[in-house]
């Protein structure tokens, strides 16, 4: 049986707003009751209908249909699945977030349930795409149907627009997150805004910073400073902040300064690690200015009198350290611990002589852990730190109980207190005679199935605050220092003072460095 490409349209953007947009319908009805607006409902799924139809018609052609819808119908089976299990926004930041991911922690993302949807979402629906039988007018006769098609689709468009007028000013106005529920819309336009965000007409030159930096210091003492970078770990879940659970039972026990108000830039390891580490606060940060301006690494290293080493057992440095000494992690090879995965301590290993070869220079080393990394918070600690029972053994978090999933992920936290407690005992010997500290600072925080939403990512006006509100803290080796700034330790700070407190910490003199935004100062 043959079919017009316009009849096909139309059928494939039904199955779009029917089958793909439960995430959406699902956020309109919390805010539209169906009762009360059963005729508003059901003309948002008529809008997004012809809006559809109306988007694949301008771009449809005899070589350029099939292949678009068949593409479309893949791509929003894998969103359909992450934003109805997740909750999560697929924006430009979250694509980022995706393209920067390493193989292992996709992995983690892969289950049973994801091959249901891109089975019967994508896959089949796309093979009855490519098997259809699209008849093919003359050149004439199709761009009247065409035309006709699109004039049809605006002017119905325009008519539910003014028939419901009262109710659509709300709707764009005052309800804009709704949008970026609909799927495959807004996706594509995420798509076409990371672009835009990511790439230029012009050669990247990058922006040179702090060309005046030097050391501007009467101490005679060494400073060496380990900087440790978390993953995904809020808040409200170390006890050092309240929480109710001894999730620090380590940490509890040194004489550190714990930020307890301390804020994330983003929602996302690839947006927070390079604005955190980056000279722009974070409204004025952006993707373009992050990787075309050189950030407070570069600053350090341009003193010429800084060890500086990044090592990670992330997935990597999202941009910071590509200008300094650079050691990825994730490989059993280099891990005294390695179960599945290699732990943090492991990035412990060698450091001793690191710090022996940089000879009288200052040391920096910046350590980027695995942390709480999501889904799969079980893996994140070895098998001795499940203190709290029973936890959730499954990537598909949304299956487990919320107590399940809090139990998997304060273990993780339990060993990361354990891991930070390691740093500082490998500084104590240093101490004598040195400047030394350990500064901990989360890139961001986590959902754990609060109101239905899971893992992190939310643009960050609507994010809860779990996914802002971070852990933070540093030791000092001189507990005089720590009682001197303890005053602070409830003030609140966010990511935007990281860059101006480690040009503090090295006593470092440029135009670039803002006093008032050193948290000791």
């Amino acid at each position: 049986m043959k079919i017009t490409q316009y009849r096909l349209i139309f059928l494939v953007s039904l199955f779009f707003v029917l089958f793909d947009n439960y995430s959406f319908f699902e956020n309109v009805l919390k805010v539209y009751p169906f009762e009360q607006n059963s005729y508003y409902v059901v003309s948002t799924g008529l809008f997004l209908l012809l809006f559809l139809v109306l988007f694949f018609t301008l771009l449809s052609s005899k070589f350029t249909t099939k292949p678009l819808l068949i593409l479309t119908l893949v791509v929003s089976a894998f969103t359909s699945y992450f934003m109805n299990t997740y909750h999560i926004i697929i924006d430009d930041s979250m694509i980022r977030n995706s393209l920067q991911t390493d193989m292992a922690e996709s992995m983690d993302l892969f289950t049973f349930k994801l091959v249901l949807y891109v089975l019967f979402l994508g896959i089949l629906p796309s093979y009855l795409v490519y098997k259809s039988k699209i008849e093919y007018k003359s050149f004439g006769k199709e761009l009247f149907l065409k035309l006709k098609t699109i004039v049809l689709s605006i002017l119905l468009i325009v008519i539910i627009l003014f028939s419901f007028s009262k109710f659509y000013t709300s709707f764009f106005r005052e309800n804009k997150p709704l949008r970026y529920y609909t799927n495959p819309t807004y996706w594509i336009y995420s798509i076409g805004k990371y672009i835009d965000r990511t790439y230029n007409t012009q050669p990247l030159v990058l922006k040179e910073i702090g060309l005046d930096a030097k050391i501007d210091s009467n101490s005679s003492k060494r400073k060496i400073v380990i900087m440790v970078v978390g993953e995904a770990a809020r808040a409200d879940r170390f006890s050092l902040n309240g929480y109710n659970r001894d999730t620090n039972p380590l940490l509890k026990h040194e004489k550190l300064i714990n930020f307890s108000n301390m804020y994330s830039c983003g929602t996302s390891t690839a947006h927070s690690v390079p604005c955190m580490f980056s000279m722009y606060d974070r409204e004025d940060y952006n993707y373009k200015k992050g990787i075309s301006t050189e950030n407070v690494l570069d600053v350090i290293n341009r003193t010429k009198k800084v060890d500086i080493l990044w090592r990670d057992n992330n997935s990597d440095s999202k941009g910071v350290a590509l200008r300094v000494d650079y050691e990825g992690f994730k490989s059993s090879n280099k891990f005294v611990r390695c179960e599945g995965e290699c732990r943090d301590e492991g990035m412990l290993v060698g450091l001793d002589e690191r710090i022996k070869n940089a000879g009288s220079k200052d040391v920096l080393i910046v350590l980027h852990q695995m942390g709480n990394h999501g889904p799969a918070y079980y893996k994140r600690y070895p098998k001795e730190f499940e203190k709290f029972k029973p936890v959730c053994k499954t990537n598909q978090i949304e299956k487990c109980t919320q107590e399940e999933v809090s139990n998997a992920y304060d273990n993780a936290i339990l060993y990361t207190d354990y891991f930070l407690t390691k740093v500082i005992e490998f500084l104590k010997p240093y101490s004598k005679g040195n400047e030394v500290a350990m500064l901990y600072m989360s890139d961001h925080g986590e959902s754990l199935g609060e109101g239905g939403v899971y893992l992190h990512g939310l643009p960050y006006f609507m994010a809860p605050d779990a996914q802002k509100h971070i852990g933070s803290m540093i030791w000092f080796g001189d507990s005089n220092k720590t009682d001197k700034f303890s005053r602070i330790e409830n003030m609140k700070f966010s990511q935007d003072n990281l860059f101006h407190t480690l040009l503090g910490l090295f006593d470092i003199d440029t135009e670039v460095y803002n006093n008032k935004k050193d948290m000791f100062k």
